[in-house]
């Protein structure tokens, strides 16, 4: 049913027969943001067969199983009565608007901790306005319903080269996380920017398995005082005071010789940062 459930008396209610279509055609929406059927049942803790009786209209679920669904997908018992297109804070993500949402919809679906853990990470990349300078800085990567997000601080030594205020408000950049087949996406801007970012990452096999590398483009016309594409290292450091403290104070500008150690966990031998 895909209009909204209107009754012809405010004597007469919905039927159940229309309250399960309703919520069968939502499900099926929803669902789309899952990797697949059986990996959102095993995080809903719903069996498969009943699970596909919800999306067929056949059957309604207990109380507390709605409200499992409910809070999984971040919406609420208006899914009995309206299409999840309608609702507030339900679908409203432009990835599920129904003209892209079959191309670009499983950008909305949840990234794992096990694809990228929540926590602080150390990240490298060169300079986009100085080739012989690199920057390192620290991120925090966290978790808001069902939405994976990193925030952290540009360099003030950054700003400053770009004539640019160097207070923490304007420095603050925060991200969205995306799934993507092999790694993970993040658009990334600063406060009040309408410039932004496009990083994307994929864990790189090591000892400790911490370790994602990739690159980091910026949304900015070609000029031959600046580059638009660096290679980007991310390395994974929890929430461990004593190695997120001297992360946090060794942020700005480096050299090259600085990251040597980046480039002996992370590439072949012989094989240039960038």
């Amino acid at each position: 049913m895909a209009e909204r459930i209107a009754t012809n008396s405010t004597k007469r209610g919905p039927t159940p027969s229309e309250l399960r279509s309703m919520l069968g055609a939502n499900l099926r929406q929803l669902s789309q943001r899952a990797p697949s059927i059986s990996a959102l049942c095993r995080e809903l803790g719903i069996n498969r067969t009943q699970y596909n009786r919800y999306l067929a209209g056949e059957s309604f679920p207990r109380p507390d199983v709605l409200h499992r669904i409910c809070t999984y997908f971040n919406v609420d018992a208006r899914i009995l009565l309206e299409p999840v297109s309608d609702i507030s804070g339900g679908n409203a993500s432009i990835f599920n608007n129904p003209a892209i949402s079959d191309f670009l919809g499983g950008a909305t679906r949840p990234v794992g901790e096990e694809d990228f853990p929540s926590g602080f990470y150390r990240f490298a990349r060169r300079s986009f306005l100085d080739e012989n300078m690199f920057v390192r800085g620290l991120i925090y990567v966290f978790r808001n319903r069902q939405g994976t997000f990193l925030k952290g601080f540009e360099a003030k030594d950054a700003m400053r080269q770009q004539g640019l205020p160097t207070d923490p408000a304007t420095r603050e950049f925060r991200g969205a996380v995306i799934p993507q087949e092999d790694g993970i996406a993040a658009l990334v801007s600063r406060h009040g920017s309408i410039t932004s970012s496009f990083n994307y990452l994929a864990r790189i096999p090591s000892f400790e398995n911490n370790f994602w590398a990739g690159y980091v483009t910026r949304t900015v016309r070609e000029n031959v005082a600046g580059r638009r594409v660096e290679r980007l290292v991310y390395e994974y450091l929890g929430s461990r005071m004593k190695d997120v403290l001297p992360a946090a104070r060794s942020s700005g500008f480096c050299l090259e010789s600085d990251l040597l150690t980046y480039q002996r966990n992370l590439l072949k031998p012989g094989e240039p940062f960038v």
